[in-house]
């Protein structure tokens, strides 16, 4: 493993530790303890499939076995867009079963914005559903390491990957699975950086498996909690909430296809889904849809809200329709997912995020890297809890995928170090003041104002380009953007729109330009943003 760690600038963890009961294990093994007690229990439910604990285990088998006969194995990268079904949840299993690594590539992303993510974390293999292997068939000359692309497409006859894994129909768990280091490198989860490209946060079996088991240890969802998962599975941080939470409980995991409010409630009425997570846009038009009834939503007990700041219209509506208040939390992709939560009481001050969660401890240091006493506003730094029973188990990521220098500036000192400010209270909450890397929270979606910027800097008229978020009462934050053309340049919004549009996802495209002569800028000839947001008051 360490080999495989220095050859791509990650570093293994401090510690290796185990669980509370002298536990540890990796993500091949995740429901072993389901096979043993009750195989026929339902574990896995999509649109396309039902499986239980025994039939997903065979699916896995199989699915590992088809991977190997393409020349997967240790360490190598199996990349998959597809959509929330069975066949994701499926595919992850299998290739760590292997020791490879598994990266998501999010559906919503442009072409050359996939294709990078590919060449970045060096996918040997693509899993993607026809619509999506198209779209990188302009960059295909460029990923030299791709040796195939598979195409998904359940129900049809082009379905490759239906047909692979049948082949291997029975296949044993394969021998790989019984050796894999806990510690070792699991799946890559890319988060945008400040330096306007994605970065490849890796993570290992026990991280991922971590937050699942502190959460079945604390009995907040039992095995009759079906967890439904809304937001896409080829985020990391969805299959962490999602099925390796559920796995650890014991419950079933539904893959919900459909995100409109009255898909969700047909999801939630037909499998009697108790519990998923979701961004507030998500939740408010579930709730004030006209066609979906009460009687649809009685199994689901506290869908957790997350990814944006919650109005207070909003907060009004989740407390009629569920009788409590909205949960708060605080987390990242590097951490994985959540690293605080508060259980919903109305902000007295703006930027609450509650206090750590059992495995974790937050820091606030300033910026020598010493530790700041409460109220005191610095950066918010996450390492392992130093008292409890879930003392010392947390471990930070392996690091940024190819970035050593990238990842020896995050985990200096072994702790993660945020980028964000904030501050804590002396009973140890949590209160978030700004973010050092101006991320934009646009409808739960992260937008790092550097990678538009990028994109918008390309254009030939463009001279100089600043992006950042306006507060939105229903999205959260929208994204504007201000540009400054080259002289003599001719070029208009939709013009620039368009662009962005041919690079970037949708919702990181700017919803509304300025166009300036010259842009604001200080001593370092840094352009001053702050100056440019009355540019939006016009409307």
């Amino acid at each position: 493993m360490t080999t495989l760690l220095e050859e791509h600038g990650l570093v293994p963890p401090p510690v290796r530790p185990r669980y509370p009961s002298g536990r540890t294990q990796s993500v091949c093994e995740v429901f072993d303890w389901v096979l043993d007690e009750d195989p026929d229990r339902e574990a896995l439910v999509g649109r396309h499939g039902r499986f239980s604990y025994g039939a997903l285990d065979a699916a896995a088998n199989r699915a590992a076995a088809a991977l190997a006969s393409l020349g997967v194995g240790e360490g190598d990268r199996v990349a998959a867009c597809l959509p929330n079904d069975v066949d994701i949840v499926v595919a992850f299993l299998g290739t760590l079963r292997l020791g490879a690594i598994w990266v998501g590539v999010n559906r919503p992303l442009a072409g050359p914005e996939k294709a990078y993510l590919l060449s970045d974390s060096g996918a040997k293999l693509y899993l993607a559903a026809p619509d999506m292997a198209e779209e990188i068939a302009p960059e295909r000359e460029g990923l030299a390491g791709l040796a195939r692309v598979i195409r998904v497409e359940p129900g049809s006859a082009g379905d490759e990957w239906a047909r692979l894994c049948e082949a291997h129909d029975g296949a044993a768990r394969p021998p790989a699975a019984s050796r894999v280091d806990p510690f070792a490198p699991a799946a890559i989860a890319y988060t945008s950086g400040t330096t306007g490209h994605p970065k490849g946060a890796v993570h290992s079996h026990h991280n991922v498996l971590l937050p699942g088991a502190v959460s079945a240890a604390r009995g907040l969802y039992g095995p009759e909690m079906r967890q439904g998962v809304v937001l896409p599975l080829t985020i990391l941080n969805l299959v962490v909430l999602g099925p390796l939470t559920a796995f650890q409980a014991g419950s079933a995991c539904v893959a919900m296809d459909r995100i409109d409010a009255l898909g969700l409630a047909e999801w939630v009425r037909e499998e009697r889904i108790g519990h998923f997570a979701a961004v507030p846009t998500i939740i408010h038009d579930l709730m004030t849809h006209p066609g979906v009834t009460a009687e649809d939503l009685v199994t689901l007990e506290s869908p957790m809200v997350g990814g944006a700041d919650c109005p207070e219209e909003f907060r009004d509506l989740y407390r009629e329709r569920f009788g409590r208040e909205v949960g708060i939390g605080y987390g990242m992709t590097e951490a994985p997912t959540a690293v605080t939560s508060a259980d919903g009481t109305p902000a007295a001050k703006p930027g609450l995020c509650g206090q750590a969660l059992p495995q974790i401890e937050i820091r606030i240091l300033d910026e020598e890297d010493r530790e700041l006493p409460p109220g005191e506003l610095g950066e918010i730094c996450v390492g392992p809890s130093q008292e409890g029973e879930w003392a010392g188990v947390y471990t930070p990521m392996l690091g940024y995928w190819n970035r050593p220098e990238a990842t020896a500036e995050a985990l200096r000192g072994g702790l993660y170090h945020t980028g964000d400010v904030g501050f804590l209270e002396p009973d140890g909450t949590l209160y978030i003041r700004g973010r050092r890397n101006e991320l934009i929270l646009r409808g739960g979606a992260n937008v790092y104002p550097a990678e538009v910027e990028r994109v918008l800097g390309e254009h030939e008229a463009v001279a100089a380009a600043a992006v950042f978020g306006l507060p939105d009462e229903r999205l959260g934050e929208r994204v504007v953007a201000v540009v400054q053309l080259e002289a003599g340049a001719d070029c208009d919004e939709d013009a620039l729109v368009a662009h962005v549009r041919g690079q970037l996802a949708r919702y990181k495209t700017p919803d509304r330009i300025r166009f300036v002569d010259t842009m604001p800028r200080n001593a370092m000839n840094k352009i001053v943003k702050r100056d440019l947001h009355p540019l939006f008051a016009r409307g």
